[in-house]
């Protein structure tokens, strides 16, 4: 259903059940999906694919071009999953010629005034708190939580299930299932009740706390304490997940509280 005092380009593909409020402006190349609800002053520019049964909220730029000087205009696209709500406000770029496409996944909660900056990927089930804001070329699991105004610099990489604290300033890689906190962000913990919200065992939580006890309680480097991991701590999709991560990382991985000088 569309106002009349709403903007929609011929060349925009519309599903036929979606709700589009007055003074909203979609573009051309625009792909929105069943059931979506567009509020009112929302723009919707090219290069945006938005899935089903979303929710756009008053103020939202979806796929404006990107903040990168060295953007020539490629044809990109800003894609946002089926059953994700976007709130007020909300700025969400599209990519450059290094992904081609920023993307969001599936049942997010992007909360108001936040920002979501050329070519980050993130995962499905993620919550970014009020004023959550990631610079370019950032890597987000799934089930992350930011809590409000956190800021991510570019080129970081978020693990999945891991719980960043207000206010924080993310600068190296947080790997999956932990806490961060302090500054300069730090390890605080593991996510235990996030885990055991999303069902996972008691046992293996105590896994997942011992590999990082290894990681960050004992005073090893990184390559001694995968070692150590690989060695004592019996192989699961859970360890594997957290060394591979580890060994990816390009910025390092960020500090334990007692050593993040």
């Amino acid at each position: 259903m569309n106002q009349p005092l709403a903007y929609v380009h011929p060349g925009a593909k519309i599903a036929k059940n979606v709700v589009i409020e007055p003074f909203t402006t979609i573009h051309n190349n625009v792909v929105i999906g069943e059931g979506t609800w567009i509020g009112s002053n929302v723009t919707i520019m090219e290069g945006a694919r938005i899935g089903k049964n979303c929710n756009i909220f008053p103020g939202s730029v979806i796929a404006a071009t990107p903040q990168d000087l060295k953007f020539e205009g490629e044809e990109t696209t800003a894609e946002i999953g089926d059953n994700t709500t976007i709130r007020e406000c909300v700025t969400i770029n599209r990519g450059t010629v290094d992904r081609m496409k920023t993307k969001i996944g599936n049942n997010c909660l992007i909360m108001a005034y936040s920002h979501i900056a050329h070519d980050c990927i993130v995962g499905d089930h993620c919550i970014f708190s009020n004023n959550s804001t990631l610079a370019g070329h950032i890597n987000v699991g799934d089930y992350v939580v930011l809590a409000g105004m956190t800021a991510v610099h570019q080129f970081c990489s978020i693990g999945n299930h891991a719980f960043v604290t207000g206010g924080s300033l993310v600068r190296k890689d947080v790997p999956p299932y932990v806490k961060g906190a302090r500054e300069p962000l730090s390890y605080v913990g593991i996510n235990s009740v996030g885990l055991r919200r999303r069902g996972f065992s008691s046992e293996k939580i105590r896994e997942i706390q011992n590999i990082y006890r290894i990681l960050y309680q004992r005073n090893y480097n990184n390559t001694q304490a995968i070692e150590i991991i690989e060695a004592e701590m019996e192989a699961t999709p859970e360890r594997d997940e957290i060394l591979q991560f580890i060994r990816d990382s390009q910025r390092g991985i960020m500090k334990g509280y007692f050593n993040a000088g």
